[in-house]
C-alpha cells in the first residue's frame, strides 16, 4: 500500500473511532444522563412563577377607601450584567426614588448576581425602569399598598411588610381575611430567553373586603383635636376614641403623634403603637364611678345621700387630701361626683370594702382585654385584695395604683351611657359586604343605678364642676374628668411633675347616643383633665353630634 493509501486508512480508522465515540456518547446522554438533562433544560427554559394575590380593601363605614392594593413590581439587577455602575446608578436613581450613594454601592457589586434596587415600585415607574435601556434589570410583579388617606387612622389600620403580609393594626391582625391567596405561571422561554408559552397553573385569589365602623370624617376631626392638643401642650402622646355606647361600634380611633403609613421612614415603634388599646395607665378620678355605682346598686348611699367631709382622710399610713385645699365640707354622693372629691370617693370606698370594691372593678371589664377586635390589647392591670397595702383603699378608688387603657376606661362609661350593658366594642362592621353580628353584652348595673349616674354626671360639666367651662350649645352632656400622678421610673414614686389629663362623656347626657374619651399623656404647662382633655371632648363631639345628625335636647 502506498503512502496516500496508508494516511486515507489512518483517517478512516480515526473516524471510525470518533464516529463510535459519539455514538456511545450519544447513546449515554439519551439513556444514562436523560432524566437529568431533562431537568436542567426545564429549569433554563421553564419557570414557575409566583402571582401575587392583590389584598382585600379597608373602607370605612360609608365606603371610603382608607387601604388598597395597586399592581407594582420589586426591581433587581444582576451587577455582573452592568458595565458601566456609576452610568445606570445615576439613570435609575430619579426613577426609583434611591439616592445614587445607596445604588451605586449595589450595582458595583460583582460578588452578587442578584440585589434589589427597590422593593414595590409603583407599576409606571416600574415600567419606565425596564424600558431605561440599563441592562441586567429584573421585574417581579407585586402587589403594593396604598393608604390613599395618608395619616388617617395610620395606627389602626397597621402596615403590610415587602412579603404581602401585615405587620401591625388590621393588616396584622386581619390577615387571613385580607391577605388572599397566591397563584402560580407556567412560562416556557426560547432559546433566546423569549416567552412562548405562558399558562395559569392556579390563578391568584384576591383578599376579602373589610368595612370598618370608623367613619372618615369623624376620625379626621379627632386626629385634628389631637393635634392642635400636640401643639399646645406638647405631651409624649394623646389618643381619642368616639363610639356608640349602645352597640359599642367605634366611630373614631385617633392617636397623636400622627404617622403616614405610605412613608414609614422616621417613625418611632412608639408612634406606630395603638395607645388606644396598648396604653396602661392610671386613670385618676374617671376611675369613681366604679365606686359609686357598686355603691349605689349596693344600697350603701343615693344620689342625695350627704356626707360631712373632712379636710383629709387617712386611710393606712397615707393622708389623702382633695385637689384644691379646703376646710370641713357637706357633700352629697352626687356633688363628691361633680366636684371629684377624693375624701368623699374613698369614704364610699370604705363603706363597700376591699372585696366589694375589686368585685365592681371587674365587674366593670377592669383586669381584662375588652375582646375589641384589634390585635394587640393590652388586659390592664388590677390587683387583686389579697396583694391590698394597709393604705389601698385610699388610693385605688381615686384611680391610682392600678392600671387601665383608654378604651376600657371608655367601655366603662358605655355602660353607663347605654343603661347598663358591658359589651365588647368593635371595628369590624362588614366582611365581603356580609354584616358581622355586633358583640352580645351583659348587664352590670340596672337600669336605675345608670341613670343615676348619667344625671350626677352632668355635675361634672355644670357650673361648679370640674369640666364647667366645657358645652355644646343644644346639648346636655356628662362625663368625668381624671388626673392622675404617673410613677417616676428612676424613684419609683409618684411624679409631681408628669400626669395623665383624661375625660370621658356622652350626649345627649339623659339618652346617650355618643360617647368620646380623650387621654393626654404627660401634658406641660397645664396638667387637669378638666382643661386640657376635656375642651377636646367638647371640640369633637360638637362635630360628630349635628354630623351624625342626633337631636339636640333643646
Amino acid at each position: 500500500m502506498d503512502f496516500v493509501g496508508r494516511r486515507i486508512g489512518y483517517l478512516f480508522a480515526v473516524f471510525l473511532v470518533l464516529l463510535v465515540v459519539a455514538g456511545i456518547r450519544a447513546l449515554y446522554l439519551g439513556t444514562v444522563r436523560a432524566p437529568a438533562l431533562e431537568r436542567l433544560a426545564a429549569e433554563q427554559q421553564v419557570q414557575l412563577i409566583g402571582v401575587p394575590a392583590p389584598r382585600g380593601t379597608i373602607t370605612d363605614t360609608n365606603g371610603v377607601f382608607l387601604a388598597v392594593s395597586e399592581p407594582a413590581d420589586d426591581i433587581a439587577a444582576d451587577p455582573a450584567l452592568i458595565t458601566n455602575p456609576a452610568a445606570a446608578a445615576a439613570r435609575l436613581s430619579p426613577m426609583i426614588g434611591v439616592p445614587q450613594s445607596l445604588l451605586l454601592p449595589r450595582l458595583a457589586d460583582r460578588a452578587s448576581q442578584f440585589v434589589y434596587l427597590a422593593r414595590a415600585l409603583p407599576q409606571a415607574a416600574a415600567d419606565a425602569v425596564m424600558h431605561s435601556g440599563v441592562p441586567g434589570l429584573t421585574a417581579t410583579p407585586v402587589n403594593r399598598r396604598v393608604y390613599p388617606r395618608g395619616a388617617l387612622a395610620a395606627q389602626v389600620l397597621g402596615l403590610v411588610g415587602t412579603a404581602g403580609s401585615g405587620l401591625a393594626g388590621l393588616e396584622f391582625g386581619e390577615n387571613s381575611i385580607l391577605g388572599g391567596s397566591s397563584g402560580e405561571r407556567r412560562i416556557v422561554d426560547d432559546g433566546r430567553g423569549q416567552p412562548i408559552s405562558i399558562s395559569n397553573l392556579r390563578a391568584a385569589k384576591s383578599g376579602e373586603s373589610i368595612q370598618l365602623t370608623l367613619d372618615a370624617n369623624i376620625q379626621a376631626r379627632a386626629e385634628d383635636v389631637l393635634e392642635a392638643i400636640g401643639r399646645v401642650y406638647s405631651p409624649l402622646d394623646a389618643t381619642a376614641i368616639v363610639m356608640n355606647p349602645d352597640t359599642g361600634a367605634l366611630l373614631a380611633v385617633a392617636n397623636w403623634p400622627r404617622i403616614d403609613d405610605n412613608t414609614l421612614q422616621g417613625y418611632s415603634a412608639d408612634n406606630q403603637e395603638d395607645r388606644a388599646i396598648g396604653f396602661d395607665f392610671e386613670p385618676g378620678s374617671t376611675f369613681k364611678i366604679v365606686t359609686v355605682a357598686g355603691a349605689l346598686t349596693q344600697g350603701l348611699v343615693t344620689p342625695e345621700t350627704q356626707f360631712n367631709l373632712p379636710p383629709s382622710i387617712q386611710v393606712g399610713g397615707r393622708v389623702i387630701h382633695d385637689a384644691e385645699p379646703r376646710g370641713w365640707e357637706t357633700l352629697s354622693t352626687s356633688g363628691i361626683l361633680a366636684q371629684s372629691s377624693n375624701v368623699g370617693a374613698i369614704t364610699i370606698a370604705l363603706r363597700l370594702g376591699a372585696n366589694d370594691f375589686n368585685d365592681w372593678v371587674h365587674r366593670f371589664g377592669f383586669g381584662s382585654p375588652t375582646g375589641v377586635d384589634l390585635p394587640g390589647e393590652e388586659p390592664g392591670v388590677v390587683i387583686p385584695p389579697s396583694q391590698y397595702s394597709g393604705s389601698s383603699m385610699g388610693n385605688l378608688p381615686i384611680g391610682q395604683g392600678e392600671l387601665v387603657t383608654p378604651l376600657q376606661i371608655a367601655n366603662a362609661y358605655a355602660a353607663i351611657a347605654n343603661g347598663g350593658i358591658l359589651r365588647a366594642p368593635h371595628i369590624i362592621q362588614r366582611v365581603n359586604g356580609k354584616p358581622v353580628p355586633e358583640p352580645k353584652g351583659r348587664r352590670i348595673i340596672s337600669t336605675t343605678v345608670a341613670a343615676e349616674v348619667r344625671s350626677m354626671l352632668q355635675g361634672v360639666l355644670a357650673p361648679g364642676g370640674t369640666a364647667s367651662e366645657v358645652s355644646i350649645p343644644g346639648y346636655e352632656l356628662a362625663g368625668k374628668t381624671g388626673t392622675a400622678n404617673k410613677v417616676d421610673p428612676a424613684t419609683g414614686q409618684y411624679s409631681q411633675t408628669a400626669y395623665v389629663a383624661s375625660f370621658v362623656g356622652f350626649a345627649p347626657a339623659k339618652d346617650p347616643k355618643l360617647l368620646c374619651a380623650v387621654v393626654v399623656d404627660q401634658p406641660q404647662g397645664d396638667i387637669y383633665g378638666g382643661t386640657v382633655a376635656a375642651p377636646a371632648f367638647g371640640q369633637i363631639m360638637g362635630f360628630a353630634l349635628p354630623y351624625l345628625g342626633i337631636a339636640p335636647n333643646s
